[in-house]
């Protein structure tokens, strides 16, 4: 059925194409019928008894020479051919007259017809350069016809029905062509009505001018390489008038109209082409980038009404610019790409792409986590900043994106965008961005630094990791600078971290224990880099120390034997366990551990479904969220809703809802007040469904995830890691990647001590560790590394040194794993190596001075 609609609608609109091709060739008859009566063809010898230059011929006036024409269409008279000293004028005449300085798309279709006959497009080519490249003239072409009135609809009726459509529409074409000549009268270009398109009807924020005509100008005119010349030609004179009008002369308050102007040019699908990268689009990228936040916004939501593929082809036009700009200069640390005007431009242009992405698909704006109830409390002690007599700049909360305020709606209200999000970002800008830099521009916030960290959407996730990590690092510089300063004012003792000592018998009770004092007295002292150590061991934390810590903690935290979380044995995913005798504080410090893990760029082995990290991003649990949390109940659901039959007869279920605890008890929850008492039938069981789903994932864990997430919260509330992230990329910060690629660890390992690429021992190695098993491979990871999990970006992003450490040995191979570093005796034999490595990574336990 699709398939026949998407026939049938696309044969309609060519017999739309050929009606209005058809009227224009009755409308250019009808006027060289009329020119023939009233100039007649210049031929003095003519003896066509229709034409004034014939000696038999009878003047006539304006009005009796346009109901002449009309006749002689109809019954197919003679036309004269026009004498070769008239031929150059007839057509320059014809357009000349008619243009008034705006096209509407019957205009353009009647000039390419004339232009047509002649084999002459320079009239064409004229009338686009004249419109295309006048701000004034673009805004007012191709208008929607306005609706009629009740008066003019009254007077259409009453019109003879039997009358041809092609003959009354080039009449009155005439019509108004012949009231152009006469004295006294007024133009009037009617814009192209408009067809159904996907931009039809757009509320508020619909646009005056008519783009499905627009389309169908580009579509028809473009295949001219002389006419697309035209408009490339008009765009590089347009844009610099374009950008001073909106930077001096605040001309879209004026007129909203203005917008159309750039609804139009980027209809033109051969945007993106070589011709238009080099000036023509960096201009009015240039010139875009001046519109004020409304007329931004307005745009968003015009383009959000486009499909995908038209979504795709704007995005497209602005990421070709970056890429030609980015790979055409060399770029580096004293040549930033952040000075280049035309990829800041076409970033700031793709932007408003991004959130019309959003927009334009599944988007959930309604089901939003209550923010808490109470504020997250404060040290008590003063700050930096107040001590020397400034105020706390973080006091204005985390940052949030001024074009996403004006829209309401988030990034993380999207379930589904139109085109995915990873086509938004361009590895070749990720490569050349010096993050170090960029990150500075992004917290100065000066008008004259870019900074591509407020467009996150174009960065990939090792490049945000990188920008958090600067972000995570400098706050724990300035927490120490406060620390030393309060021993120098105050007398207190020095402790510039957070210092966690911990036995490894008792790592639950004693860490969570320290971390609950430290929230209560000073949750500043959260954000201090944290210092592990292990009580009877000599290791020396420097990032390694720590990450075993983490992962014995998370161990001992989801285990199922303590009761916190419930595993799922098909999913093999944690959830909150709703029935947990541990209180709220407990779920706290869980939270606070999280956001540790973050901020001292730790990875965690946790595995939460999705709708956790949505979650925390301010977003609540819905029926699609089951699917991946609990895929047996949402099958279950899925099949209610699907179900043909009578639901109340067939299944008799009712608004009532069984779960069971710890210890297997049932127990039973109204979904509704008297629950048991309402049978969910074929009317209610969309809303039985949404608070089934309500109940499983909010309701039911309102009091733990409350506490977990206010803990994340102590550690992350400063951060822009909600700017930065989408909850997808959240769980890839958190928990690392499980897809490991050792062939890329190889390529970017590097070696020391004396060992090269080519040493004997190091090629035997990898061959050993490539033959290794999947588990074993994991067991090596976190035995050089601290953690089984690759970090963001692949293993390749690992940089692991593999380091000589003496001639052959019965000793095993040792690592630090705070910098990555394997310490490789020369083992004499492949076997032997195999067997020591081996050992070292099964029996892996502790840490010790070398």
């Amino acid at each position: 059925c699709i398939c026949l609609f998407r026939v049938q609608e696309e044969s309609d609109i060519e017999n739309t194409e050929a009606s209005r091709m058809k009227r224009a060739a009755a409308k250019h008859l009808i006027e060289r019928y009329y020119h023939q009566l009233t100039e007649g063809c210049g031929n003095d010898s003519c003896s066509n008894a229709w034409c004034s230059s014939s000696r038999g011929s009878h003047r006539l006036d304006n009005n009796a020479a346009a109901v002449k024409a009309l006749e002689l269409y109809k019954i197919n008279a003679k036309l004269c051919d026009p004498h070769p000293s008239k031929k150059g004028t007839t057509m320059n005449h014809c357009v000349r007259d008619d243009f008034k300085g705006v096209v509407s798309i019957e205009k353009v279709y009647e000039i390419l017809h004339i232009c047509g006959e002649k084999e002459d497009y320079s009239p064409l080519i004229r009338v686009i350069g004249r419109v295309f490249s006048s701000a004034e003239a673009l805004v007012q072409s191709f208008r929607r016809s306005k609706p009629p009135t009740k008066e003019e609809l009254k007077s259409l009726q009453s019109k003879d029905e039997d009358k041809d459509e092609d003959e009354e529409e080039a009449a009155a074409c005439s019509a108004a062509a012949m009231e152009e000549d006469s004295p006294g009268s007024s133009s009037r270009l009617d814009g192209a009505a408009s067809g159904d398109n996907d931009v039809g009807k757009l509320g508020p924020d619909e646009v005056s001018v008519d783009i499905d005509a627009v389309r169908r100008v580009y579509q028809r005119l473009l295949s001219n390489d002389k006419i697309e010349a035209a408009f490339l030609n008009a765009l590089v004179y347009l844009s610099p008038n374009v950008e001073c009008d909106l930077t001096y002369h605040n001309v879209y308050s004026r007129d909203p109209n203005y917008l159309n102007l750039f609804v139009v040019v980027m209809e033109n699908s051969n945007l993106h082409s070589p011709d238009y990268l080099e000036i023509a689009l960096p201009q009015f990228c240039r010139a875009m980038s001046k519109l004020p936040l409304p007329a931004l916004a307005k745009l968003a939501r015009l383009w959000s009404h486009y499909s995908a593929e038209q979504i795709h082809r704007i995005m497209e036009t602005f990421q070709q610019l970056i890429t030609y700009k980015v790979v055409s200069n060399e770029f580096n640390s004293r040549n930033l790409v952040n000075d280049d005007d035309a990829v800041v431009a076409a970033t700031k242009c793709l932007k408003i792409v991004y959130y019309a992405n959003v927009m334009g698909g599944e988007v959930d704006t309604e089901h939003n986590e209550e923010e808490d109830e109470e504020p997250i409390p404060e040290s008590s002690e003063l700050t930096l900043q107040e001590l020397l007599g400034e105020e706390r700049r973080n006091k204005k909360g985390p940052r949030v994106d001024p074009l996403e305020t004006e829209l309401t709606i988030r990034t993380s209200d999207s379930r589904r965008p139109l085109i995915p999000f990873e086509e938004f970002v361009n590895e070749p800008l990720n490569e050349v961005l010096e993050m170090d830099k960029d990150y500075t521009f992004f917290k100065v916030e000066t008008e004259n630094k870019f900074s591509f960290m407020t467009c996150p959407f174009i960065l990939n996730a090792v490049t945000k990791n990188l920008g958090l990590y600067y972000d995570n690092r400098i706050r724990m510089y300035s927490e120490r600078r406060i620390t030393v300063l309060y021993s120098l004012v105050q007398g207190q003792q020095l402790n510039p971290y957070l210092r966690l000592k911990v036995r490894r018998d008792h790592i639950i009770d004693d860490a969570l224990v320290r971390l609950e004092m430290i929230a209560m007295e000073n949750p500043a002292d959260l954000k201090k880099q944290l210092y592990v150590e292990f009580e009877g061991e000599q290791g020396v934390d420097e990032g390694g120390v720590s990450k075993e810590f983490f992962q014995l903690v998370v161990e001992e935290i989801f285990n199922p034997d303590i009761g916190m979380f419930a595993y799922d044995e098909r999913t093999k995913m944690f959830w909150f366990n709703p029935s947990s005798f541990e209180n709220e504080g407990q779920f706290t410090l869980i939270g606070i551990v999280l956001g540790l893990a973050i901020y001292n760029n730790c990875i965690l082995d946790v595995h939460f479904p999705m709708v956790v990290y949505r979650k925390l991003m301010g977003k609540k649990g819905t029926f699609r969220d089951l699917a991946d949390s609990n895929p047996v109940l949402f099958q279950s659901l899925k099949e209610l809703l699907e179900y043909e039959g009578s639901v109340e007869e067939d299944m008799m279920i009712t608004f009532q809802i069984s779960q069971t605890d710890l210890f297997g008890n049932p127990l039973m929850y109204d979904l509704r007040e008297n629950g048991d008492q309402i049978p969910v039938t074929n009317e209610n069981r969309k809303e039985f469904v949404a608070q089934y789903a309500e109940y499983m994932l909010n309701k039911s864990v309102e009091k733990q995830f409350k506490a977990f997430r206010r803990g994340f919260h102590m550690v992350t509330n400063e951060s822009p890691l909600k700017y930065l992230f989408r909850p997808e990329e959240i769980e890839l910060l958190i928990c690392g990647s499980r897809n490991l690629d050792f062939q890329a660890l190889e390529e970017t390992t590097e070696y020391d001590g004396g060992y090269s690429r080519d040493s004997r021992i190091i090629k035997e190695f990898w061959e050993t560790l490539h033959s290794f098993a999947e588990e074993q491979k994991r067991l090596f990871l976190q035995f050089t590394t601290g953690t089984d999990r690759a970090p963001v970006g692949g293993l390749g992003k690992l940089k692991m040194i593999i380091a000589k450490n003496g001639p052959d040995t019965d000793r095993l191979p040792t690592s630090h794993t705070c910098f990555n570093v394997l310490l490789l005796p020369e083992y004499d034999t492949k076997e032997k190596l195999r067997e020591r490595l081996l050992k070292a990574i099964l029996y892996a336990k502790g840490f010790g001075m070398l």
